[in-house]
């Protein structure tokens, strides 16, 4: 069993797609598109995240699709952790569906002190109250404010997307790994490794490129809390599904915690 923990679906008309830069993945993935990208590495289950669209519709659109869709094992929707309504919302999605495993907010886009507000905190206490992981999408920066939250709210499971957006294209592991050090201290919290391929140069990256961060990441976290991610279609700016998963295997070796049992147990999927 091999799990890919983040992948997403989307249409082209999402507003940050607009970006020129992204001209290449401005399109629609289809759930066709992603059983194609599953069968060209032999990936079993995913788990689909929310792709910045921020509206609870599409929360709501992603489980459905879900229910019809066996290889998808879980989704992380997206929810305003700030919104007086945030538990209602949360309990009609999980009235309609058993496979919402996760809520993320567009922290990224934040400010660096964002997780330290205390209404986000809050939102935060609500969504582990629902039983749901709180999923964060975070810049290098941020971290920081993840290790307060982590501590604050111990009872709450966070995971950390895409190692907190390390440098990679400039290689400055020395200062990435001060600032996630204290999140990795946190037991509370597991991280993805995903989206690497984005943070690195695009049109030049090595395997090379990742592999202190990925050392330094099975270091702090130990593969009982790191999870693989494609970043899918996000990674087809930089590379090829298939080839994300190889680097990654050849980087951490096929451990069955960071390729399916970390997953599972995060997000307490129900494999079959």
């Amino acid at each position: 069993m091999i799990i890919d923990a983040h992948q997403h679906l989307w249409t082209a008309d999402y507003a940050w797609l607009a970006d020129p830069a992204l001209a290449e993945i401005r399109r629609d993935y289809t759930l066709g598109d992603l059983r194609a990208a599953m069968a060209s590495a032999g990936i079993d289950r995913t788990v689909l995240v929310e792709a910045g669209r921020e509206d609870d519709a599409e929360t709501t659109e992603f489980l459905a699709l879900a229910s019809g869709a066996p290889e998808i094992a879980g989704v992380v929707g997206w929810a305003s952790l700030t919104s007086p309504s945030l538990a209602d919302t949360i309990a009609g999605h999980q009235a309609d569906s058993q496979l919402l495993v996760g809520i993320r907010d567009q922290v990224q886009g934040r400010a660096d002190d964002h997780l330290d507000r205390a209404d986000v905190r809050a939102g935060l206490a609500v969504v582990a109250d629902a039983g749901l992981v709180n999923e964060l999408v975070v810049r290098a920066p941020q971290l920081p404010s993840v290790a307060r939250a982590a501590r604050a709210l111990p009872s709450s499971v966070f995971v950390l997307d895409h190692l907190g957006k390390p440098p990679v294209a400039s290689g400055d592991v020395a200062g990435w790994r001060a600032l996630i050090a204290p999140v990795a201290a946190a037991p509370n919290v597991v991280a993805k490794l995903s989206g690497l391929v984005a943070e690195a140069s695009w049109s030049s990256w090595t395997p090379d490129d990742l592999r202190p961060f990925v050392e330094t990441a099975v270091e702090l976290f130990t593969p009982a809390r790191l999870m693989y991610g494609s970043d899918w279609p996000v990674l087809e700016v930089a590379a090829t599904y298939a080839q994300v998963k190889e680097v990654m295997t050849a980087l951490v070796g096929p451990d069955p915690d960071v390729f399916a049992g970390t997953a599972i147990r995060t997000y307490h999927l129900e494999i079959t």
